[in-house]
């Protein structure tokens, strides 16, 4: 197998796309490698990164055939990506870690969907949050997965001035 790597490495290059469409891209991409057996090892389309798309090839001219033509893409980026680049796109943490008790979020599924609403309590190992509906008429806790909730406003922290 380390034979194998030392007569091909690998380069990982990045594309610009029109934001939105970067699995569209990557599929297409995809589609064109499996029919014209490009030496093409993998396209990742990060969530969190907005209008790119990283392609993991033997060089950039597999990758120029690869995008050529394609809708939407762009651009080529000029240069390599490090692997410690792109990693922190691969590993993400969970959404639990980002919240805080007092933050404002946004139901994303279930009944309660689109509304907002602040965070009473986090039981980390269950990975629940306990909320309270900002836009209900009166004051309900509801506990969800934390997948379920979307981030939109950071707590205050103390010292810090709200006027009302």
């Amino acid at each position: 197998m380390a034979e194998e790597m030392k007569k091909s490495p690998t380069s990982v290059f990045a594309v610009r796309t029109t934001a939105g469409q970067e699995k569209n891209v990557a599929k297409m991409i995809a589609i064109r490698v499996e029919t014209t057996k490009l030496p093409i090892k993998a396209v990742l389309v990060p969530e969190m990164m907005k209008g790119y798309v990283f392609i993991e090839a033997e060089g950039p001219h597999f990758v120029e055939q690869a995008i050529t033509g394609v809708k939407h893409v762009r651009s080529r980026v000029p240069g390599l990506i490090t692997f410690s680049e792109v990693e922190r796109y691969i590993v993400s943490k969970p959404i639990i870690e980002e919240l805080d008790v007092d933050d404002v979020v946004e139901v994303v599924g279930g009944p309660f969907k689109g509304m907002r609403a602040k965070i009473t309590r986090i039981d980390k190992s269950k990975e629940e949050v306990t909320l309270e509906l900002l836009e209900a008429t009166f004051t309900l806790p509801i506990t969800v997965h934390a997948d379920y909730v979307r981030l939109v406003e950071r707590a205050k922290k103390e010292g810090e001035v709200t006027l009302q």
